[in-house]
């Protein structure tokens, strides 16, 4: 298909733009078979470059002549064209519902992507299983490829780490028990106890109670001799035994008697999805009265979701930390709440998930290679008209409590706020691969790590890594144990509000701390400077005499 074909009205002049804490910009509008471009000879006017994969929902209305068109993004910026001609209007608009949403990954814009950078490190073998796992491997734990073909489990990555006594016959069994066949794999490994968290899908009991002495064998093998753990469901207890009548549960305490079951719901996608639209409808009505704002808010329940994951992966913590236990997550597929609980334990736990590398290597590790549903629940945001189906904002949650933390340990973080907005936007819309699919199997299917751009990869390079940095950074081995409590949780208005409350003055002192940070830096280096002439002239007037010691 080519784009052409797609396009009817492919340039307007006398346009006008209209973008937030912007004066309106005329220009020319031009309709690629990828972007929408305004470009305006006028001298320090701001072009629009906007992806078509980025429109959310488009709105038209007409006032004589002129067209009116509203278009509202995934990242939730608004954007206002005033387009002269109600037939060029029209066109612009449905080539835009077209070409927002096309249905092969092929025709999406990081296959016609060419980056104007030198890529210095492949971002597609910038975190390998073999290489992230490579301290674990040895006497207790091994790499197994069962996963190859990923007919074993389709959202698997091809490897993965499991306990060396374990052989692949026992996982082919445990992976028959679990749903989406997804048995048990480590996610993590506490360094200061040996304790480790693993994640897998809800076994298969159904009502007839099915039994897996594999699986027993296989979630047992991580505990020591007379050691307990603890299983972590994101369902409700209620919620897990109505699973069985439909052929899913919980692990019974007869077959799997080491291991303490703990029930903490977390609402699944589809909740989310409806939570998400309700707090950008209160975010972006600007006229609310207070107490209808603090009513919309509440009705969101939005920092409800976020208590909810924040506290779940507290606890997965303290069980790890504090008791000395292992610990086993999974919800029902294993593929949203459970990777939001593993992901933020790990933040709280281990300070290099607090590094820019190494956030970057728990997003791959856990979220990519993990088997999250991107293409699905990022397909569509806030603003979308249409009927939900598979979206959901579960990854973005992920981010909000991950900012959370960083705002009761704002010194504990190498990378800033900016870092986690960058990460939000580019899985919604982007000109690079990383986020697209829904697993490795269909990123291998389309060819992804050599059609494509790897986002680490323009990340990481020096020029982009230092717009990333926080300057408050100072390295914190400890653990950190964030606040639940709901006067602790806020409002992302960073993120929700940044397109409704100019965010300038924000920006302006972060940079005055940049610079504040950088003087102090440059003060230091002339102090140990300015010591060592002193020592030296000491010495030098010791040997002339000059002073006696």
């Amino acid at each position: 298909m080519e784009f052409v074909e797609l396009i009817k009205t492919p340039k307007v002049d006398s346009v006008v733009l209209r973008l937030p804490f912007q004066e309106p910009v005329e220009g020319t509008l031009c309709l690629t078979g990828h972007h929408l471009i305004l470009s305006s000879r006028k001298s320090n006017s701001e072009e629009l470059w906007l992806l078509h994969s980025n429109i959310d929902c488009l709105e038209k209305k007409f006032v004589g002549s002129t067209g009116y068109l509203t278009l509202k993004c995934k990242d939730f910026k608004t954007v206002f064209l005033e387009i002269p001609g109600m037939e060029e209007c029209l066109n612009i608009a449905s080539s835009i519902e077209v070409l927002s949403s096309l249905e092969s990954v092929s025709l999406t814009y990081p296959f016609f992507f060419r980056p104007m950078f030198d890529i210095m490190e492949d971002g597609w073998q910038a975190f390998l299983p073999e290489n992230e796992f490579a301290r674990l491997l040895g006497e207790e734990w091994r790499l197994s490829q069962v996963n190859k073909t990923f007919e074993v489990c389709y959202s698997y990555p091809q490897t993965v780490i499991v306990p060396k006594s374990i052989d692949d016959a026992t996982l082919l069994k445990s992976a028959a028990f679990r749903h989406g066949g997804r048995f048990p794999v480590l996610s993590y490994h506490h360094s200061p106890n040996g304790m480790v968290m693993m994640r897998s899908g809800q076994p298969l009991l159904g009502p007839n109670n099915k039994r897996c002495k594999e699986d027993e064998r296989l979630v047992n093998a991580v505990l020591g001799i007379g050691k307990r753990g603890y299983i972590i469901d994101t369902r409700s207890a209620g919620g897990a035994q109505a699973a069985r009548a439909k052929g899913g549960g919980v692990e019974p305490e007869a077959h799997y008697p080491q291991w303490r079951k703990l029930h903490k719901s977390i609402d699944r996608f589809y909740v989310l999805q409806e939570s998400l639209i309700k707090l950008i409808e209160a975010c972006t009505d600007t006229n609310s009265s207070m107490d209808k704002w603090i009513s919309r808010l509440d009705s969101s329940n939005w920092l409800g979701h976020i208590k909810d994951v924040l506290t779940t992966a507290c606890l997965a913590a303290q069980c790890i930390d504090r008791e000395g236990a292992s610990v086993l997550v999974h919800g029902s597929e294993g593929i949203d709440s459970t990777l939001q609980v593993t992901s933020l334990a790990q933040i709280i736990l281990d300070p290099d998930c607090r590094t820019v590398r190494g956030f970057e290597a728990l997003v791959e590790r856990e979220w990519l290679q993990g088997g999250h549903p991107f293409a699905d629940r990022c397909s569509k945001s806030a603003y979308t008209t249409s009927k939900p189906r598979f979206e959901g904002p579960v990854y973005l949650l992920f981010l909000d409590c991950v900012w959370q933390i960083y705002q009761q340990f704002p010194c504990s973080f190498e990378f800033n706020e900016h870092f986690l907005l960058y990460l939000f936007e580019h899985a919604y819309g982007s000109q690079f691969g990383t986020f697209m699919c829904n697993n490795e199997a269909d990123r291998k299917k389309v060819k992804l790590s050599t059609k494509t751009v790897s986002l680490w990869s323009y990340v990481n390079r020096p020029e982009i890594l230092q717009t990333f940095l926080n300057p408050l950074y100072e390295k914190n081995d400890g653990v950190i144990w964030p606040s639940v409590a709901p006067q602790s949780l806020m409002l992302w208005s960073g993120l929700y509000m940044r397109y409704e409350i100019n965010q300038s003055a924000s920006e302006d002192a972060w940079k005055e701390i940049v610079q504040i940070k950088q003087h102090d830096k440059e003060l230091k280096l002339k102090a140990v400077k300015l010591r060592k002439q002193l020592s030296e002239l000491q010495k030098e007037a010791v040997e002339k005499n000059i002073i006696v010691q």
